[in-house]
């Protein structure tokens, strides 16, 4: 059974795990300027400290390691350490000639640490989710208050930089592309143009039911509005981003599990797709910092597990694998939300 087919059928019987913050674990190794350093950057003039996707060349073992307390406590699905993997993100850092590398070796370093566990658990196969992030600029919004009709990035330039990106991942082995985070829907579109590109360019279909790479797509509603941060209802997001057969469309960042149960109603009662969920630890004190923990997190999760709105479950800012954990024991005791994705055939 190939990869796609093998989500697709273990989708349909239990819900799935996602991993959880991959920054937040970053913060634990308390890293040094010298650690985001590869030996071809040794001199270079710019601080590199705080650049966590160039960890996947400077430090490998810590991403991997990562990766593999996140699988060690049941996740089925781990992303790669490719948020910011864009030329556009890595513009920051002057590093945009490293895009496609960072992801290439993103997706390596996590399908190495998913196969072994595979092996470990057949019955529990695990997959990597090529992460492809917002980048650090918006299509819809100026970032002028003085010059509205200014825009930092075009459409092409976001597609031409979203493909760069979907290339190393899938090069990688990233089994699933995962366009996630979301606070504007014309960035996202740019996202799925590319995707398509690329998928078209490699004779790839589409539709994951066909044995496409299956897509994933997760938005952020910022404020208790119910919108992006482009202005955007949930609902009016689903329908924007519903041009292509999706393996399922959710929510993550910005909101805790409590504050996010409404916005993923509306998703489960409109949305043909797969729903997925991660939500933050709770909502960030006055230092940025989430207090949240895993028991506390579950138990607000619950909520929308017995009300069946979900089919993947996972946790962004502020969650570890001790969340994870939590969440994985709590899910296993729940069926995912209806959804006739996979032919009884296929089983």
């Amino acid at each position: 059974m190939n990869r796609t087919k093998l989500l697709l059928t273990q989708s349909k019987k239990r819900i799935l795990i996602l991993d959880g913050a991959m920054g937040t674990m970053i913060q634990r190794y308390k890293l040094t300027e010298e650690d985001f350093r590869t030996p071809e950057l040794k001199d270079y003039p710019k601080p590199l400290k705080g650049n966590n996707d160039l960890l996947s060349l400077s430090r490998p073992d810590i991403i991997k390691a990562i990766h593999a307390a996140y699988l060690e406590v049941g996740a089925d699905i781990i992303e790669t350490n490719t948020f910011s993997g864009t030329t556009i993100a890595q513009a920051d850092y002057g590093l945009e000639r490293l895009a496609y590398q960072i992801n290439f070796q993103s997706a390596k370093i996590a399908k190495e640490v998913a196969l072994e566990y595979s092996q470990k658990t057949p019955d529990k196969p695990r997959f990597v989710a090529g992460a492809v992030g917002p980048t650090n600029r918006t299509a819809s919004i100026s970032p002028d208050v003085n010059d509205p009709g200014y825009r930092a990035v075009s459409f092409d330039d976001l597609a031409l930089a979203y493909k760069e990106q979907v290339e190393g991942l899938l090069d990688g082995g990233s089994d699933i592309i995962l366009v996630e985070t979301i606070f504007d829907t014309l960035n996202a579109k740019a996202a799925i143009y590319a995707i398509q590109e690329v998928f078209e360019e490699r004779g790839l279909p589409i539709d994951p039911l066909e044995g496409g790479i299956p897509v994933m797509i997760s938005g952020t509603i910022t404020d208790a509005s119910g919108r992006t941060l482009s202005g955007q209802t949930t609902e009016a997001f689903l329908i924007s981003v519903s041009h292509i057969p999706l393996f399922s469309i959710g929510l993550n960042c910005a909101l805790g599990a409590k504050e996010l149960r409404p916005y993923l109603k509306v998703l489960s009662e409109n949305a043909p797709f797969n729903i997925s969920a991660y939500p933050n630890a709770g909502l960030p004190n006055e230092f940025g910092q989430y207090d949240q923990d895993s028991e506390e997190m579950s138990i607000q999760v619950e909520e929308f597990l017995k009300d069946g709105l979900i089919n993947i479950l996972g946790g962004c800012c502020g969650t570890t694998p001790d969340h994870i954990a939590a969440l994985a024991k709590t899910a296993a005791k729940y069926s995912p939300r209806k959804l006739e994705f996979v032919n009884e055939s296929d089983d």
